[in-house]
């Protein structure tokens, strides 16, 4: 009774394939959503303006600490600077980038290959993430009062960049299983053709 349990477990694999690809479809697609809502836009900007890689899209990311909002905060005169900033432009742009790897990574039976290049694009863009742990003071608690701020304290926004290491893992899982689709529809292609009487 034991074993034949086991046995059902460890044929869980396929199953937790799928839910991972589940899983980075509707996050990609429900962050991506978001980003073409102001108090995102707002919230990314800590990230965005210290990232090396991504500041140059923001026409003033060395301010932005004096117009930060708070969730579900809106005080106009930081909102124009805002959109001055190109805040909400860039916000937008990643939403609808987001939002495409996401349906690429989910049409991985219909264009595998296609989608094995959304998956890679996941992939690269979790490297990205994981970068702002580097480059975003904000992602460590601040020295107010405890003692204990700094690496290792994550701050919210710090924990938030941490749980991309499982979409990391992820990604390379729907790459793997992608390729392995595509590898194995063109050897039925090709053994197709070989099997075909010559005309």
């Amino acid at each position: 009774m034991k074993n034949q349990l086991i046995q059902q477990i460890a044929r869980l694999d396929q199953l937790g394939k799928s839910a991972v690809r589940f899983g980075i479809v509707v996050v990609f697609l429900w962050i991506g959503g978001l980003k073409f809502f102001t108090y995102e836009a707002d919230g990314i900007v800590p990230f965005v303006a210290n990232s090396p890689f991504m500041s140059f899209f923001y026409n003033y990311p060395q301010e932005y600490k004096n117009y930060q909002n708070k969730e579900g905060e809106l005080i106009p005169a930081h909102h124009a600077w805002h959109i001055q900033n190109n805040t909400y432009g860039f916000s937008y742009g990643l939403g609808l980038f987001l939002i495409t790897i996401a349906v690429l990574v989910g049409l991985y039976k219909v264009a595998p290959l296609a989608s094995m290049v959304g998956s890679l694009l996941v992939f690269i863009m979790t490297l990205g993430t994981l970068s702002f742990l580097v480059t975003t003071p904000e992602s460590w608690v601040p020295h107010l009062t405890d003692e204990h701020h700094g690496f290792p304290y994550l701050s919210a926004r710090g924990r938030l960049v941490i749980k991309d290491l499982v979409i990391l893992g992820g990604a390379l899982i729907t790459i793997s299983e992608t390729a392995q689709i595509y590898l194995a529809r063109l050897k039925e292609k090709s053994l197709k053709l070989k099997l075909s009487p010559a005309r």
